[in-house]
């Protein structure tokens, strides 16, 4: 059967709610379930008034989508909203490790708290399915935005462990880098070719996984489907170099700005404190107990449930054991060609209007 109409034959009809709608993963979120998709309803719901705004604005001709200001750490009005729900994407977060690192606590209580609210309010409205989205640097943790990420791993899969009888399925999905999202990389890169260079790498060998935004949500909407229930989906990725990332955007840029490709220089400025050479999506550990899809590799739960006889077996099964851990050390990186297609699919070289002024220097404060 074909697998897009399996995918909308799951979500038809469908009462959806979405957190973090106005963030980068939600708002993809939105725009797929409501263009996509033949779903009954969705619920947005995000704490950023003026983002919440415009967001309804963009999707006012979708008379099922509704548009709510909330925050996942108010758990009476997240159990209001909820009611009713058949699934629920949580992408809610804080996710800027400065920040996170100077105000911790705050990090907890959305991060951490905020998970549990998500299942707490999950279980009293008997939604069908909850899906986590996380974050690579879930793994092996260097700072307190990768630690509260983690923490919200293991709640979910608790949660799915820890229940009795009929209630809702929980699961995690884990992905790299979203070439384009806030905070990426490529919107510094461009404002530093625009001004002439120089483009400013902290170090020429680091690699990074890479996707889409729209390929990276198609596939946390699948995994919705797959799940049985515990497991974190990890989202197989091309690799890349930083420095072929520099390269061919000095390439394919400069000549728009009006530079010279030769004139752009590149400058090692040096590595920040806790950043990792390579982007880990699974650790050794995590390897005992995985399996290899087509599109994923899945970590089982590290425990079974006592409560629930859970089957896990998926469709495009590669493998039932995975050898080595899933990082962008010990993958080969695409090619420069590769690289600069892939941006060009994607519009990734495409200016967005709202990051015209986006600053160009790299911020890591003293």
């Amino acid at each position: 059967m074909d697998h897009k109409i399996v995918m909308n034959s799951f979500l038809n009809d469908k009462r959806i709610l979405v957190t973090g709608a106005c963030g980068t993963v939600g708002r993809e979120l939105v725009r797929q379930l409501l263009e996509e998709y033949q779903i009954g309803e969705l619920i947005a719901l995000d704490n950023n008034e003026s983002e919440l705004f415009f967001l309804e604005q963009r999707f006012s001709k979708h008379f099922n989508a509704t548009f709510f200001l909330a925050d996942v750490r108010d758990r009476d009005k997240l159990s209001r909203r909820m009611k009713g729900t058949d699934v629920v994407f949580h992408a809610a977060a804080f996710k800027h490790v400065i920040l996170c690192e100077r105000s911790p606590f705050e990090a907890v209580r959305t991060n951490i708290i905020g998970v549990q609210n998500v299942i707490t309010t999950a279980c009293e409205n008997q939604v069908e399915r909850v899906i986590f989205t996380s974050s690579d640097k879930a793994v092996n943790p260097t700072n307190v935005m990768g630690t509260s990420k983690l923490m919200g791993e293991r709640l979910m899969t608790a949660a799915n462990n820890n229940l009795r009888g009929n209630g809702p399925v929980f699961v995690s999905t884990r992905f790299g880098n979203v070439l384009g999202s806030r905070g990426s990389v490529i919107p510094i890169f461009r404002e530093q070719i625009r001004q002439g260079g120089p483009v400013t790498l902290t170090d020429p060998e680091m690699t990074r996984f890479i996707m889409s935004i729209k390929e990276a949500v198609r596939l946390v909407i699948e995994s919705a489907y797959l799940a049985h229930g515990g497991e974190v989906f990890i989202t197989k990725m091309p690799v890349i170099r930083i420095r072929d990332l520099a390269e061919v955007m000095i390439r394919e840029l400069a000549p728009l700005y009006g530079h010279r490709t030769e004139n752009i220089k590149i400058e090692i400025i040096g590595t920040k404190p806790g950043e990792k050479m390579y982007e880990e999506l699974m650790n050794h550990e995590e390897t005992r107990r995985a399996c290899e899809l087509s599109r994923y590799f899945v970590v089982l739960p590290a425990f079974t449930s006592p409560y629930r006889n859970i089957v896990y077996e998926y469709p495009d099964l590669i493998s039932k054991e995975v050898d080595m851990p899933y990082h962008s050390g010990n993958k080969d990186p695409i090619t420069q060609d590769q690289l600069t297609a892939f941006l060009h699919k994607s519009n990734l070289l495409e200016e967005d209007p709202s990051e015209r002024f986006h600053p160009a220097e790299r911020y890591w404060p003293d």
